[in-house]
């Protein structure tokens, strides 16, 4: 080591160098992998290489640091700091400052080219930022007439692999007409996506700070979004829209039968998809102060259905056995080859389906719950019109999907609404009294608070959501309202007048005023087919697995974030396990679809686990049917529930005599048959 080097600790990563005097200190820490942002090429543009000089004596590295032993703060630091964000004391721009001296020098998260991003407040997971479409400013050289110096497409990758070291770059052709004038405007200076190292996919005058994508999950009933800044790794903005595909059926099989009908039933349902996603994206974009032009990468998840539809694939061959995909591998498309209304350079990664009724939905939802890299074997389930379940560890992965129906989303219930204001969330039934309590959608306050009519003037209570729907019928099989085969006990009505004579069955009257709700006996029964099919599907797995003890539930999507575990498990949703191991997952789905937009080895990951995943068709599983009859009762007529009845207690069993759970109807005699 010479007398003219200095030693140089970059922390958190602990790498350490000696370096000449006066080398740049972006430049120090480049050249021993130091992981240190920069778009603008160290022109002091995009502070993303901001550093922090540490200032003492460190006995652990033997290095005095000081602030003076970088070059003091020039004009371009300056001008930063007075423009975009002030430097605080001992902050510096690693492009700018030139190292004089030993250092300790610290690289905060947000200057990290991988930083690491939490994924969720419950459970931590660590993504390196890594999306597969990065900015890079450079400066071209202009045309020379004196000099051949060949096109400007070939100047501007020269440029690039000058400043970047990017070789061998391809140009999509979408860039070409613009080019010129780009590089024009920009007095030779631009900003440049290029899509996984290999092709310039947009091209934009000046200095362009920020790179955007959108992760879509396309669901039945709902698509949601989440616009993230690709250069931080941070969501923008979240939205969702009702599927536009419901005007031509509310489950998956009735749209797959309209297409089946109709000449060009599978156009007419891929256009309105697309219509959704492209009005969904304007209104995402509109949310975080950008234009749809501005997106340059989508990820999407959705069934398998949703996911041959949004390609542009006929679905009929999933509307009955084989059940065979046209597809099922991961896709990478252009966005304006599937008329996708962003940047035309953008791509579309689409995950990979895991079989005929298992889709990109359930892959990303493996994604984000990482049941095949634990040793606890996990039952993760997306609770919707179609529910994804998967089953397993890191040894054996299995997955299914049940048809449980729009029940648990508001549809096929007498007074059943979407989650919106006014709907019934929560419900609490007094055993003794039979009286109800009950919270909506758009106020904190119960039922039976002094303040709850006044809180809820402006939009009264409109009826009961997914959420409200659980928790009403497990509170009425706690209270003993129906048994355990879900009927309605109509010896009660002599107790209490919320339970009433309806037609020829009985019904239980929730909340009495400018809307009515009422839980009827039919009701009872579509939730209970609901609960039936999910079950049934669960134990499919666990019979296929061998496996009866679960240590961990996760319930994920719009609707299983929502459910209360304990009713969840009273009504038979679920299997038996400890309440505490039972968790919302939040829409796990769309979670993996944003996994992988920020992180493009997390592709790789699904796409092998994907593989790896045992695939059971319930369709055609003969104890499907076994299990489903078993699921009808609540919570099961062959399970015994041990650990949940250990913290909740069991209603005494009850045998209701004839005619007590349906009304007396006079028998036909021979003659009038």
């Amino acid at each position: 080591m010479s007398l003219r080097d200095a030693r140089i600790v970059f922390t958190p990563s602990g790498r350490r160098g000696t370096f000449p005097r006066g080398t740049r200190l972006l430049d120090a820490a480049r050249s021993i992998g130091v992981d240190i942002d920069s778009v603008c090429g160290g022109r002091g543009l995009c502070g993303r290489c901001r550093i922090v000089c540490m200032d003492g004596n460190f006995a652990k590295h033997a290095i005095v640091s000081r602030a003076s032993n970088l070059t003091p703060v020039n004009e371009i630091e300056q001008r930063y700091s007075e423009r975009w964000r002030k430097l605080d004391d001992g902050h510096r721009l690693s492009c700018q400052a030139v190292i004089r001296g030993d250092l300790v020098i610290d690289v905060p998260p947000e200057s990290q080219m991988h930083r690491q991003i939490v994924r969720k407040d419950a459970e931590h997971r660590d993504i390196k930022l890594e999306p597969a479409t990065r900015l890079y400013h450079v400066e071209v050289q202009p045309p020379d007439l004196l000099e051949a110096t060949g096109g400007d497409l070939q100047r501007l990758c020269d440029a690039l692999a000058w400043e970047w070291h990017l070789s061998d770059l391809v140009c999509d052709p979408v860039v070409l007409p613009s080019l010129q004038q780009a590089l024009r405007e920009g007095d030779w200076r631009v900003t440049v996506a290029v899509h996984k190292h290999t092709t310039i996919v947009a091209v934009w005058p000046g200095f362009r700070p920020r790179a955007h994508g959108i992760a879509i999950d396309i669901g039945s009933t709902t698509i949601a979004a989440h616009l993230v800044n690709l250069t931080a790794g941070r969501v923008i903005a979240t939205d969702g829209i009702m599927n536009p595909q419901i005007r031509f059926g509310e489950d998956l099989m009735s749209r797959v039968s309209y297409v089946m009908t109709h000449a060009d039933g599978a156009s007419e349902l891929t256009d309105a998809v697309r219509q959704g996603v492209n009005d969904l994206i304007e209104e995402v974009c509109g949310l975080g102060g950008i234009g749809p032009a501005d997106i340059v990468e989508v990820t999407m998840v959705g069934n398998p259905i949703m996911h041959h539809l949004f390609l542009g694939l006929d679905p009929r061959e999933l509307g009955g056995a084989p059940f065979a995909l046209a597809i099922d591998t991961a896709l990478d498309v252009k966005a304006r080859d599937i008329g996708i209304a962003i940047h035309p350079g953008a791509s579309v990664y689409v995950l990979p389906c895991i079989a005929g009724h298992v889709g990109a939905d359930a892959a990303g939802m493996v994604l984000a719950e990482e049941p095949h890299l634990l040793d606890d074997i996990s039952l993760v389930v997306d609770v919707g019109t179609n529910a994804e379940i998967v089953l397993g560890n890191r040894d054996r992965l299995l997955a299914c999907s049940s048809p449980t129906g729009p029940a648990f989303e508001g549809a096929q219930i007498s007074c059943g609404q979407r989650a919106t204001r006014g709907a019934i969330e929560r419900v609490r039934i007094d055993p003794a009294s039979l009286e109800p309590r009950y919270s909506v959608i758009g106020s904190e306050l119960w039922s039976n608070d002094p303040e709850f009519d006044t809180a809820i003037e402006a939009f009264g209570v409109t009826g009961i959501c997914g959420s409200g729907i659980i928790e009403v019928i497990a509170e009425m099989y706690l209270a003993g309202i129906i048994d355990e085969h879900g009927v309605v006990d109509g010896a009660l009505a002599a107790q209490n007048e919320r339970i009433f004579a309806d037609g020829r069955t009985f019904s239980y009257l929730l909340h009495e005023g400018r809307q009515r709700i009422v839980v009827t006996q039919t009701d009872v029964r579509q939730v209970q087919l609901a609960k039936a099919a999910l079950y049934a599907g669960i134990r499919l797995l666990q019979e296929r697995a061998g496996i009866d003890r679960i240590d961990r539930i996760r319930l994920a999507g719009a609707f299983g974030s929502h459910i209360d575990p304990k009713f969840a498990m009273v009504l038979g949703l679920i299997p038996d396990c400890d309440l505490n191991r039972v968790e919302s997952a939040g829409n796990a789905a769309g979670m993996g679809a944003m996994i992988a937009l920020l992180n493009v080895p997390a592709r790789a990951e699904i796409e092998t686990a994907v593989r790896q995943i045992e695939k059971i068709e319930t369709a055609v599983e003969p104890r499907f049917q076994e299990h489903f009859v078993s699921a009808m009762a609540i919570p099961n007529k062959q399970d015994a529930f041990p650990r949940l009845f250990s913290v909740v207690a069991r209603p005494p069993s009850k045998q209701l005599a004839a005619g007590q759970g349906t009304r007396r109807r006079r028998r036909r005699t021979e003659a009038e048959q």
